[in-house]
């Protein structure tokens, strides 16, 4: 451990980055067992929302994971709580935390807790609900109290707001604390749509109330709001601080504001690259974030191991406060609606040409003319048995392996087999439908040059199926900042009226009543021993004798991500920070050298960088579909999360003279 320990005020447990991910019971009851031997306050607390999968939960009220997958988990982590005697937190329920999807997961909660084998459950639960009234927004939106959320977000418009069946907001720590204080012998929170920090950030301060958290203006308070804050940012995430990433992650947060985090999985450890790194992951850039009523400034951020090698000690942090800064209070607003209906088709195409065949080597095959065909074929018999038929409607096309090689002779080095699927967006199912059996029956039948196979251009039929419905397309539309007055960030109480969020208590379940005071009563010595995490992501390379010639030879991580839906943010992290300075040095990492490589012009990107604390470089671009912003999840997507855009910076050709230089310092320190 670091020489000095600080007096803890509070432990908390995340057992997964996302509820209804599925957990392990043994490793967190385990974890639990450790961590309450040190008489702090503690609580499980977890995340249970995203963007990242699409807007469709916002649009169409759907989850992010199965029903049935809430209540697996929820199973786990109430026995746990119930055993442990600490509260079990989660917030942005089912995905989105509409009130909708609160109520659903406050249902699971009763429906649990009403089995007969948990008669001695007795669960007071807090319910918090986020959502917005439509005429709260058209009002501040006419006052100009509404922006976008980053660069690339159009204004918003009254008929965005109209057409979203739901507006939630990203509440901050406020309305948590808020019920907290009011319910302290709590022991179930089930949160609206919040910051993800929002829970960790106010239970934090529930547990440190003889500290200087007022004025937020003074050091002492920003460096306590800044540890909070840094903490939860880092364990909303689950393992994914450690290396390699696993599934859950725990702290202990102390008087000053700092904090030890590790990994759960005893077969991961945390260190100080690893932690410091996880403030790069999602993010538009790492140094300062930008959230619910202020900024978290981690410029002066430090991580130090702590001596069992898996647990690192975070100080440093501060959060600023935006009225203390002469700024409004802001919120972010999420919403989505339906564009269209969609209806795919799907296939491949195998036609290429043969070295071995004489009468096909002056010949353009299929594969060769592709993309002419399918704007001049396909395309244009689809628009032809369409004319004069009300609705709107567009298709386009995703191709795989077009630009693959086979490695198989005698067609080494030459396409082997496209997969296309044609998506169509249309103002009803019915023409949606109509458009994809056109297309499909143009891509199957329809002549070109060189043709040799004239029964058909297109194995089809997968699944039993012509084609797909897909029902309703959904678009994120609302995802900007709401400026708030005095009060409106809190709970909406008699006290404080203007409170722009509410909560409702229930008690459910007639057993004995327990209290978060700590007391372990699992037996986890009767249960199985955890599972070693067995994933590979974050594991450092190995050692090459060969000399590097692309980035991905010399980086530990090179990864794209989502920054939110209209943002993808790219990461280069460095092992070694010898070898992190030569590629400073040698101007590897400019907007000029990268805008090509992931297909941006250089002018376009919103923010790049190096990021020291994590020996990282970071750039931020938005998320762009044939030149114009799109938000993820729409028409046509086809990598929501964004994880699959790093391709062209892993393969991105080391400068002449970079090799024998890196050659030079991995001898000095191999290790």
């Amino acid at each position: 451990m670091a020489e000095s320990t600080p007096q803890p005020i509070c432990n908390i447990l995340t057992p997964v980055g996302m509820l209804g991910y599925g957990l392990d019971l043994p490793s967190n009851a385990a974890a639990l067992n450790e961590l309450v031997k040190n008489n702090a306050p503690t609580a499980i607390i977890l995340d249970s929302g995203s963007t990242d999968s699409g807007p469709e939960k916002l649009a169409l009220g759907h989850m992010t994971a199965p029903r049935s997958s809430y209540v697996r988990d929820l199973e786990k982590l109430l026995r746990l709580g119930n055993e442990y005697n600490v509260p079990v937190i989660f917030s942005s329920a089912g995905g989105d935390g509409t009130d909708e999807h609160v109520r659903e997961l406050t249902t699971i909660v009763e429906e649990i807790t009403a089995r007969e084998e948990n008669a001695h459950y007795k669960l007071k639960t807090v319910s918090i609900f986020s959502d917005i009234p439509k005429p709260l927004l058209h009002e501040r939106l006419s006052s100009n109290a509404i922006s976008g959320c980053g660069a690339p977000v159009p204004p918003l418009t009254p008929s965005d707001i109209a057409t979203a069946p739901t507006i939630a907001s990203q509440m901050g720590p406020e309305p948590f604390l808020d019920a907290m204080r009011r319910t302290p012998d709590f022991s179930v929170l089930v949160g609206g749509r919040a910051y993800d920090p929002a829970p960790y950030v106010a239970f934090a301060a529930l547990c440190s109330e003889a500290a200087p958290l007022e004025p937020t203006s003074s050091p002492e308070a920003q460096r306590l709001w800044g540890g909070f804050t840094h903490m939860g940012k880092i364990l909303e995430c689950g393992g994914h601080c450690a290396t390699p990433k696993s599934t859950g992650a725990l702290a202990t947060v102390y008087a000053d504001g700092s904090f030890d985090v590790a990994p759960v999985d005893p077969g991961a450890r945390c260190t100080t690259l690893s932690v410091a790194a996880h403030t790069l992951y999602e993010k538009s850039r790492p140094d300062l974030l930008y959230g619910p009523g202020g900024c978290l400034d981690l410029r002066g951020a430090t991580y130090e191991q702590c001596g069992d090698g898996r647990t690192v000690r975070v100080r440093g942090g501060v959060f600023v406060f935006s009225r203390d800064e002469g700024s409004e209070y802001r919120v972010k607003l999420e919403g989505a609606k339906v564009v269209g209906w969609r209806s795919v088709f799907m296939g491949s195409v195998r036609d290429r040409k043969s070295p071995l065949s004489f009468w096909c080597r002056g010949l353009a095959t299929l594969i060769g003319q592709l993309d002419d065909y399918l704007e001049t074929r396909v395309k244009w018999w689809a628009r032809k048995q369409h004319e004069g038929l009300d609705g709107d409607w567009e298709i386009d096309f995703h191709l795989y392996g077009k630009d693959a090689m086979s490695a198989v002779p005698p067609n080494e080095g030459k396409p082997a087999e496209v997969f296309i699927m044609g998506e169509v967006l249309a103002s009803s199912q019915k023409l949606a439908s109509s458009v994809a059996t056109s297309a499909r029956i143009a891509m199957m039948h329809g002549s070109y040059p060189g043709q040799k196979a004239t029964s058909g251009n297109l194995a089809f039929g997968l699944g039993g199926k012509m084609h797909i419905e897909l029902g309703p397309c959904a678009q994120f539309s609302i995802y900007h900042l709401l400026d708030l007055k005095p009060g409106e960030e809190r709970l909406h109480t008699e006290s404080n009226p203007q409170g722009l969020y509410t909560q409702l208590i229930n008690t459910f379940g007639q057993g004995k009543p327990w209290h978060t005071d700590g007391v372990k009563q699992m037996d986890i010595s009767k249960s199985a021993a955890p599972e070693k995490t067995h994933s590979i992501n974050g594991v450092p390379q190995k050692e090459t004798s060969s000399l590097p010639k692309t980035l991905g030879d010399i980086a530990r991580v090179v990864r794209s991500k989502n920054a939110g839906p209209f943002e993808i943010t790219f990461d280069v992290i460095f092992e070694k920070p010898a070898v992190y300075q030569l590629v400073k040095d040698f101007g590897v990492l400019t907007t000029k050298a990268i805008a090509p490589l992931i297909d941006i012009a250089e002018e376009d990107i919103i923010w790049s960088g190096f990021y020291d604390q994590a020996l990282a470089f970071k750039t931020t671009i938005p998320r762009l579909r044939k030149g114009k912003v799109v938000p993820n999840g729409g028409f046509m997507e086809n990598d929501v999360h964004a994880s699959q855009q790093y391709i062209g910076l892993l393969y991105m050709e080391l400068p002449h003279g970079f090799a024998s230089q890196w050659e030079a310092i991995m001898k000095d320190s191999p290790s």
